[in-house]
């Protein structure tokens, strides 16, 4: 898998690291960590197993859209939540074929859980919020909240 995004990225087998040109103590390491090939997953953090979910997010004068594609997947198997100032959308793809790995020729697609975090940059109505599936694009209408009136406060003089 590493060789795959080496020559997707154009990189060389090894990064190159010159240690002849002003390396001070302990350089020498770094040099041979950043040569050796990290294990598969390790890069992702070892225990990285959802896929992240690409968003769309653009506001109205009314209120914050999200939209998703993600096709295969049931409205009963997309979680949405807020917390604080953060939506979480969170999910899982299913495959429904049993096939060997052997007999894929291309396997791009992701299948399993995944997720997406954003957080809001304006407060919104929790409880007038609305989400609606079509055709595999996924669409969470957030109302925004009202703002409060904006109230002068005059400074007097002692």
């Amino acid at each position: 898998m590493a060789n795959f995004f080496k020559k997707l990225y154009g990189l060389d087998d090894k990064i190159n690291v010159r240690q002849n040109d002003g390396l001070e103590f302990g350089d020498h390491e770094i040099a041979e960590q950043l040569n050796q090939e990290p294990e598969p997953g390790e890069w992702l953090g070892g225990d990285y197993d959802e896929g992240q979910l690409s968003i769309d997010v653009f506001q109205t004068p009314d209120s914050l859209v999200v939209k998703s594609t993600i096709a295969g997947v049931k409205p009963g198997d997309i979680d949405i939540s807020i917390n604080n100032d953060m939506l979480t959308i969170r999910g899982r793809r299913e495959i429904q074929e049993n096939i060997a790995e052997e007999n894929y020729l291309i396997k791009e697609c992701y299948w399993g859980g995944f997720s997406r975090s954003v957080i809001l940059p304006v407060e919104v109505e929790v409880e007038k919020i609305e989400a609606s599936l079509d055709n595999g694009v996924l669409t969470v209408i957030l109302p925004k909240a009202k703002s409060a009136k904006q109230v002068s406060i005059k400074v007097r003089e002692k």
